[in-house]
């Protein structure tokens, strides 16, 4: 690990540990000193240069011709290689290529075909929430991650993948191992590494199935990928199988701890009026569920941080970040700094909206996560029914359980009480 002046006279040494669990609980006081004492800290232990200011982040995500994605974006060794495009698709990619991939996939992966998931997503949200009610009925709380949270997400891009109904309880248990990080473990462990291939494997199968009877699969979204053509150049099952397994882990995990997120910060005891406020509007949910989700992915990013690869040598707030360096962009700390965001600590539904204009939760340029509208669009259904149907909601913070991960930030378990609107509930 590498230490740093400390300059805020907290009297305790600046150490930057991404794999550190204590780190994990709560990475927002480090992340400030950062940016008050070294905005750009070269962690010599995993040799990362370490980029924290808003600014210097933004910059960042907008220069590949410096600040590289062919060497993929995650910090651990065994997933940094000129090959990760082959589990990342187009995000381990720059350039003409990246566009390449992109735009072929955007091809199929349209905005068109997202609006057309609201009444699945509808309809998977009331049955979880069902379930979540029923169970605080019968044993008077529930689980909102493994109840809801953590099932719909997955559920949702199964359906427009077309993965069958009999296979997504395995699919979801293998995603959530590719991105657990073992306490002790610098990289990806063992069990990560096996999923991995297992993912890989079970979506090479699917498109070579769809190739083989594709009017037994017409209409999913990876025969649409099978069948996308741009300029007569069409995608390799490779570049499919890729995109697929970026999906799952990065469509799949994201949504799943924004959702716990939003329910976490909002019950806080410190929040019990904007709680209030969010519930006493059961008939007009969307005039607070929406600013809820923004400021939600302001205050504690599910992506918490990206790697790069430096191409040449850069100059950053002032420190020279060599050639061939890993450099890792802290989203997570971007979206809390003080030049840019009025008391960034504070989780305020009523957030001016040109602050949450300039949020880097989904990257921002030519790398902007293309899954963003379906990510909003999942967490605001879920949330306004749940408003709809929830006088109130208590979250059991001392009995939460955090994921512990390099690339994502959220909760395993998030126990809750509710109180419906007929009285039920405890």
């Amino acid at each position: 690990m590498s230490v740093v002046p400390d300059l805020a006279g907290t009297g305790a040494p600046l150490l930057f540990d991404p794999y550190d669990y204590a780190f994990h609980e709560d990475p927002y006081p480090l992340y400030r000193r950062l940016r008050d004492e070294a905005p750009v800290h070269h962690a010599a232990a995993d040799d990362l240069w370490v980029i924290s200011r808003h600014a210097d982040v933004f910059a960042a995500l907008r220069d590949d011709e410096t600040f590289s994605n062919r060497m993929g974006v995650s910090l651990d060794a065994l997933a940094w290689s000129e090959d990760a495009h082959t589990v990342m698709s187009f995000l381990a990619l720059d350039g003409a290529e990246q566009g390449r991939v992109r735009k072929l996939v955007s091809a199929a992966f349209t905005p068109r075909r997202v609006r057309e998931l609201t009444p699945q997503v509808q309809a998977l949200t009331e049955r979880y929430l069902d379930d979540v009610l029923a169970r605080v009925r019968e044993q008077g709380e529930a689980d909102w991650i493994a109840d809801l949270a953590g099932l719909l997400p997955m559920d949702v891009i199964s359906e427009m993948m077309g993965v069958p109904v009999s296979d997504r309880a395995e699919v979801r248990r293998l995603a959530d191992l590719v991105v657990h990080r073992e306490d002790g473990v610098r990289d990806v462990p063992l069990a990560g590494i096996e999923a991995s291939l297992a993912l890989m494997d079970y979506y090479l199968a699917m498109v070579t199935e769809r190739r083989a009877r594709p009017e037994r699969f017409a209409g999913d979204l990876t025969s649409a990928l099978i069948a996308a053509e741009l300029d007569g150049e069409r995608l390799t099952d490779g570049e499919i199988q890729a995109f697929l397994f970026l999906m799952v882990v990065a469509g799949n995990e994201t949504t799943t701890k924004l959702l716990g997120n939003a329910l976490f910060h909002l019950c806080a005891p410190a929040q019990r009026t904007q709680r209030d406020e969010v519930f006493a509007a059961p008939h007009e949910p969307g005039a607070l569920v929406v600013p809820w989700i923004e400021e939600t992915l302001r205050h504690d990013t599910s992506s918490q941080m990206l790697a790069r690869y430096v191409v040449r040598d850069v100059e950053v707030a002032g420190t020279t970040i060599p050639a061939g360096a890993k450099a890792l962009v802290l989203l997570g700390s971007a979206n809390r700094d003080e030049r840019v965001f009025t008391e960034p600590t504070r989780f305020d539904l009523h957030r001016d909206r040109a602050e949450l204009a300039q949020i880097l939760s989904f990257g921002t340029g030519r790398h902007f996560c293309l899954g963003a509208n379906l990510a909003r669009l999942e967490a605001r259904v879920v949330l306004e029914h749940l408003v709809r149907r929830v006088a109130s909601v208590e979250v059991d913070a001392a009995r939460a359980v955090r994921v512990h991960s390099t690339s994502v930030r959220g909760f395993a378990s998030l126990p809750v009480r509710v109180i419906e609107r007929d009285g039920r509930g405890a």
